[in-house]
């Protein structure tokens, strides 16, 4: 069975449970990894605020020069969240027995880059943070509602579906990504045409469908008696989906506003 997010395929969870050598003992619950989940949406927080605040202190102070000074003061805590933030997230698929300490690390670590990332956004376009929490949050809990509901049954083509997305779009972007490297780019990513609103629109849809498939993951692996240790592992994957949604809900609406 594969999720559209990599990280929460209940396979994950099982060969967890051996490498950990979990044979008895407490098990994962969905209420646990909810818990798990708030305490690292927290943290995230907590972390962005941080570096929002920073951000805004330099730019009241630095008179004619208050962007560049801002940008200078949390350049080097975005530069350092997102190079922790990669090794974490590797250390705590490649070694999940530590996922309990570095989830809320990566966590931290994220939060550093999107109160860096949020504070130039809202610089440019006051009030879109506001907005594009709150629809993070808006679809979060409509997928969640659906899932529940079961309108939208999570079927083994849905999850090979959204995997195969996923992996499209995160092709796309690391050729943009080696492009820009020779000052190229893929127009429809940052372009405020309809095309490029239109691609937004797809990959925040790919993401939503990712909170689903996630959602189903986590039950299923409860289910199966996964160890307790895993509640971490789950809130931790589904971290990562709310971060991807977010960023993408940021670049949309900056995209509506430029038009």
């Amino acid at each position: 069975m594969a999720a559209g997010n990599p990280l929460l395929r209940p396979s994950q969870f099982d060969q967890s449970a051996q490498d950990a050598g979990f044979a008895l003992g407490e098990r994962m619950t969905v209420n646990g990894t909810v818990g798990k989940t708030a305490i690292l949406l927290m943290l995230v927080t907590l972390s962005a605020g941080w570096t929002w605040l920073r951000f805004s202190a330099a730019l009241g102070a630095g008179g004619s020069q208050g962007v560049a000074a801002a940008m200078a003061a949390v350049g080097p805590f975005v530069m350092f969240g997102l190079i922790a933030g990669v090794v974490l997230a590797l250390v705590s698929v490649f070694a999940r027995r530590w996922v309990g300490v570095t989830a809320p690390l990566y966590a931290l670590a994220e939060g550093l880059v999107l109160g860096g990332i949020s504070a130039i956004f809202n610089l440019q376009y006051p009030g879109i943070v506001v907005s594009a929490v709150a629809l993070t949050l808006g679809v979060m809990a409509v997928m969640l509602a659906l899932y529940r509901s079961g309108l939208i049954p999570v079927t083994q083509k849905l999850r090979m579906g959204v995997f195969a997305a996923t992996g499209g779009i995160a092709l796309i972007y690391l050729v943009d990504m080696i492009m820009g490297l020779f000052g190229m780019h893929i127009g429809i990513i940052n372009s405020a045409s309809p095309l490029g609103i239109g691609f937004s629109l797809l990959v925040v849809g790919i993401a939503a469908f990712n909170l689903l498939v996630d959602f189903d993951a986590i039950e299923q692996s409860a289910a199966q008696g996964a160890p307790k240790s895993m509640e971490w592992y789950g809130a931790f994957g589904l971290i990562v989906t709310l971060v991807w949604l977010y960023i993408e809900m940021l670049s949309l609406l900056a995209k509506l506003q430029r038009r």
